[in-house]
């Protein structure tokens, strides 16, 4: 049999990417995720294309916010630089032997430095707008992984395993089903103008209207599924309150409450995590406004594991990131910041597209 490495790195070499002979790419991730990036090294090969691997040691990003100083933080390496103008393709293994490794790390650090990378985030944007550049990450599952989901070993990799839909006999097939369902979706909401999010602690209004609907059923992250765009940035008015735990850097947000005058985030609570999420809104100018808002679709995912990756696509949900905007939907906002938190959609909780309910309790109606 097909090894679960194996298949993954054929989907998303082939699949997500479609790698092409003589494209450099790059394959990125920590040493825990070796199985995996060997596997990808090997497919990246025999589509003749030419790999480069830049692996991570354990626990590196928590040595180099505790021993690190401000100038490092701030610095930006002309190599990293000039990968990001050159690689074809980036897979970056989603792993770690350590999901908290940064909780008693300085925010402020962390906030500098994901703020001068937001320079390398934005030549990779205009690059993929141009067609020059194309991205994935995809998940490699650890012990860590899995207690920070709380579950076993076993039973977290085959929650990873159907989530990516490799228990499908066709993997690539399944997902192209995925994409046209969700394309229909997009075609709904197109052209609307107003959305309006209403839940517990929520009612929250944003305009739509001159954006792009978008698609993600696995070309860029794996597991996919969900649909998205970027309100005007000065748009979103009212409350929104996010009940599922998000990680973001390895530090826990907890029952996040975020209230919003004209685009911008005004006021800002969490149960868990507070001075963490008020730091990363000031992270620079953009930080405070809305780069994204969501629905997840992925009913293979049904509830959260403290992984992005995974629970912004789960089923019957929403998302809304803070932060930079996507400019293939027409988002003018920048920041170093893109954190995306989650509200469950499930119970009492409705969508109104330009003053008409089109979605209730978790479901488009």
């Amino acid at each position: 049999m097909i090894s679960y490495e194996d298949k993954l790195a054929q989907l998303v070499c082939r699949y997500s990417l479609h790698v092409k002979k003589d494209d450099l790419v790059l394959i990125r991730g920590e040493v825990c995720g070796e199985p995996l990036i060997r596997a990808c090294f090997k497919e990246v090969l025999r589509l003749g294309a030419h790999p480069l691997i830049r692996m991570s040691i354990s626990e590196q990003n928590a040595l180099f916010f505790k021993y690190g100083a401000d100038h490092q933080f701030r610095y930006v390496s002309p190599v990293d630089k000039t990968q990001a103008e050159t690689i074809a393709a980036q897979i970056f293994v989603e792993t770690t032997d350590n999901s908290k490794q940064l909780t008693n790390a300085d925010s402020a650090s962390i906030a500098k430095a994901q703020k001068v990378r937001g320079d390398l985030r934005e030549i990779m944007t205009e690059r993929e707008d141009r067609g020059e550049f194309s991205w994935i990450i995809a998940p490699y599952p650890t012990l860590a992984m899995a207690q920070e989901a709380e579950m076993s070993l076993e039973d977290y990799q085959d929650f990873v395993y159907n989530a990516c839909k490799l228990n499908e006999a066709d993997p690539v097939a399944a997902w192209e089903a995925v994409d046209k369902m969700q394309a229909a979706i997009v075609a709904r909401l197109t052209g609307s103008q107003t959305i309006r999010v209403v839940g517990k602690n929520t009612d929250l209004t944003l305009n739509v209207g001159g954006r792009l609907w978008r698609s993600c059923a696995g070309q860029r992250n794996m597991p996919d599924g969900e649909v998205f765009t970027s309100p005007l940035e000065s748009s979103a008015t009212g409350t929104i309150f996010f009940d599922v735990p998000t990680n973001y850097n390895g530090v826990e947000a907890k029952n996040v409450f975020l209230r919003l005058e004209a685009g911008k985030v005004v006021e800002a609570k969490a149960d868990k995590g507070e001075d963490f999420l008020l730091k990363m809104l000031d992270t620079d100018e953009g930080a405070r406004f809305v780069g994204e808002i969501a629905f997840g679709l992925n009913d293979n995912i049904t509830k959260p594991s403290k992984n992005i990756l995974f629970d912004e696509k789960i089923g019957q949900t929403m998302h809304m990131a803070v932060g930079a905007s996507y400019t293939e939907t027409g988002g003018k906002n920048k920041s170093a910041l893109h954190w995306d938190l989650i509200k469950d959609m499930r119970e009492d909780a409705f969508v109104e597209l330009d003053g008409k309910m089109i979605y209730k309790n978790g479901k488009f109606i």
